[in-house]
């Protein structure tokens, strides 16, 4: 039967992969936004402004762009040393996608990837410069193919139908996707933690975004407790990882709500969870989400979360940008 033996949570996003002097490409788009999602309510960016009043001038000068980029990039060089050192066998990936496997004719709560190989490429958004300078950091340029663990996936689905999850699965990417590819939650795993090498893996994909089946917060922990037995059931595989990628909050940083994330993640306090506000998780904050699974898997498990750091990297004065959190549980 298979051991889990790491879990690994990181956030994913461009500003991890732009030059700090180019942030401002992210923030150009920002001020022309007309809805900032901030605890529940939406702003439009002059409204944040009025709302969120010192603003944050001092957090977003090049200097200190400067040095939250190279904490965050010192992080995943930590993660990916972990990952190596620990070598597991196969990897299940928790993540989302943003319209770029599923398209709105179809749109999943909850998908199980079972195909035999994962498509990453890079994907260019027109006139969207913040987001096309970090392409680079979900995939290699020319694209790539990654092996996928698809017994190990049917063992997932077939276990988690027993316990009474209804589970989609896609063994291929969409006809008519995006992306062409896997979403970039997972892109941004296998290309900049995992080196474009990782062990054959399953991608779980969360809907977080999009109304009206969104997984709720406790069946995403229900979730991971099942996929915790079901990754114990299996006799494939004998060292596997679970990873998370996405988060903290963003488009609008909230260090608050980022901080009760932590602090519930070191206590193992799932209950916390459980009750932020449904309405909290809008837009890339919804990501948090992402980490839930693997959140109550290591808490079933017994194991520890570490965190290598938590950076909130900023971008405007409206406070805009992103909160990143990089940890793994042993």
């Amino acid at each position: 039967m298979a051991e889990i033996v790491l879990g690994i949570g990181a956030s994913h996003g461009p500003l991890l992969s732009t030059p700090p002097e180019k942030w401002d490409l992210r923030a150009k788009a920002d001020r022309e936004n007309k809805s900032h999602w901030f605890r529940g309510k939406s702003y439009t960016y002059d409204e944040l402004l009025i709302a969120r009043a010192p603003g944050f001038a001092g957090e977003v000068t090049v200097e200190v762009r400067r040095e939250r980029f190279e904490r965050c990039r010192a992080a995943m060089e930590v993660l990916t040393g972990i990952f190596k050192q620990v070598q597991p066998e196969a990897v299940v990936i928790v993540g989302n996608d943003q319209r770029e496997f599923f398209g709105p004719d179809l749109t999943p709560s909850i998908t199980i990837f079972n195909g035999e190989k994962i498509v990453n490429v890079q994907h260019l958004h027109e006139g969207s410069p913040g987001l096309n300078i970090a392409e680079g950091g979900n995939a290699p340029t020319e694209g790539t193919e990654y092996p996928g663990a698809a017994k190990l996936a049917n063992h997932l689905l077939t276990s988690l139908a027993d316990e009474n999850f209804d589970i989609a699965q896609s063994s291929s990417t969409p006809k008519g996707s995006e992306r062409h590819g896997i979403p970039h939650a997972y892109g941004f795993l296998y290309h900049s933690i995992l080196g474009d090498a990782p062990p054959p893996s399953v991608p779980v994909i969360l809907n977080v975004h999009y109304p009206h089946n969104v997984p709720k917060n406790r069946r995403c922990l229900d979730m991971g407790k099942a996929l915790q037995r079901a990754i114990r059931s299996f006799d494939g595989y004998k060292r596997v990882a679970m990873m998370a990628s996405g988060g903290l909050t963003h488009f609008v940083v909230d260090e608050d709500l980022d901080q009760t994330i932590l602090e519930a993640l070191d206590k193992g306090d799932e209950n916390t969870l459980a009750a932020v506000p449904e309405n909290v998780f809008k837009v890339g904050t919804a990501e948090i989400k992402n980490w839930y699974p693997v959140i109550s898997a290591m808490n079933a498990e017994g194991r520890k979360y570490h965190s290598v750091d938590y950076v909130p990297c900023y971008r405007s004065e409206a406070g805009t940008g992103s909160g990143m959190a990089f940890g793994y549980w042993d």
